[in-house]
């Protein structure tokens, strides 16, 4: 099969950076478009990105073009890393335009006709765009949150196995998490900042959204979670301190084996960004740490430790992931090859584009 072309809008920002690099040399994608603002449109991709990983911008993205948004562009799938002040309206345009757009913003994630998705935990929910096609064959699927990704995938082998009613969830989150220039040095060294807005109500809402049901609409699983989110000085990497209330009781021996034996669906494991061990379970107690532990599976692993007795519920453990890669660039990438998978994204799909 022919590499399908694909666009990334919001190519200078973490999240964009991240995506670019994720696609150079990627088995089933062609970086072809590269969108970002008006100030650097028509100058190459190289010469305007402050480009924050190690190393230098891929060479074949470096000389792409900066195109505007707004624009239809010739690919067959849009990745969208745009901030949530302008992603709304310009998805919602590329997607009736007969785009497939796979979407890291926040804005269209609750929306009542758009698939919030981690495909080891909700594949499922892309019926819903058979179900409802856009209008011109277009449409958007979101990834969640970066915290949410990591707490609902070190959820779901116990939702699956107990069952799971009320969760208590502390984060640690990396100052990456707020854009390459969302936090000075003066707010965060020896210092801890107790809150970040909205990322508490997105904590709480979309776990319900993931963990629920499709059933000719979206129908929130029946989950209390309570989050108090912070950020602290780590560069990458979310760590969370999680308590359960199960559904049915469980041993510690069953706990633990509930995470050592979550696995991928076939279908999802066989994808090119899916991890080997989508959670994998650390004993001993010093472990999970952002730094040892952040690029496990290639950046998609999240990692869990500490399991033990809960007090007030039942039981607790720590999360980590890796904010840019599992938490949102990765998480995309992994969503838009399980829509090719599934036959959703083809070569010269919808109105406009070109092969």
């Amino acid at each position: 099969m022919p590499k399908l072309r694909v666009a990334v809008l919001g190519a200078t920002g973490a999240v964009g950076q991240e995506l670019v690099r994720l696609l150079d040399s990627h088995p089933w994608f062609s970086l072809a478009v590269l969108v970002a603002s008006d100030r650097s449109v028509g100058r190459r991709y190289g010469e305007v990105v402050d480009w924050r990983s190690p190393g230098f911008p891929p060479r074949a993205a470096s000389g792409l073009l900066i195109e505007p948004l707004g624009r239809q562009p010739e690919v067959d799938l849009v990745l969208s890393a745009l901030d949530s002040a302008v992603a709304g309206p310009a998805e919602l345009e590329l997607a009736r335009a007969g785009y497939p757009v796979v979407s890291n913003s926040s804005v269209h994630r609750m929306d009542p006709d758009v698939p919030l998705v981690i495909p080891e935990v909700n594949a499922s929910h892309l019926d819903a765009l058979r179900a409802a096609p856009g209008a011109g064959g277009g449409f958007i699927v979101t990834n969640p949150n970066c915290s949410t990704i990591g707490l609902v995938l070190a959820l779901k082998p116990l939702w699956d196995r107990f069952g799971v009613s009320q969760v208590q969830v502390a984060t640690m989150q990396a100052i990456s998490g707020a854009g390459l220039d969302g936090v000075s040095a003066g707010m965060i060294s020896d210092n801890v900042l107790p809150h970040i807005p909205g990322e508490e109500e997105k904590l709480e809402t979309e776990p319900r959204k993931i963990l629920g049901r499709w059933e000719g609409a979206f129908l929130p699983a029946a989950l209390a979670v309570s989050a108090a989110c912070h950020r602290v000085a780590v560069l990458d990497g979310h760590l969370e301190a999680v308590s359960v209330k199960l559904m049915s009781s469980a041993t510690a021996d069953e706990v633990v084996d509930a995470f050592e034996s979550f696995r991928a669906s076939p279908e999802v494991a066989a994808l090119p960004s899916s991890p080997p061990f989508p959670v994998q379970l650390h004993r001993r107690p010093d472990r999970p740490q952002p730094r040892l532990d952040r690029g496990a599976g290639r950046g998609m692993t999240v990692s869990v430790g500490r399991v033990r007795e809960c007090s007030v519920l039942d039981w607790k453990f720590t999360a980590l992931s890796h904010n840019l890669v599992r938490g949102a660039a990765g998480a995309a990438l992994l969503n838009a090859e399980l829509l090719v998978a599934r036959g959703e994204v083809r070569p010269s799909f919808g109105a406009g584009v070109g092969g």
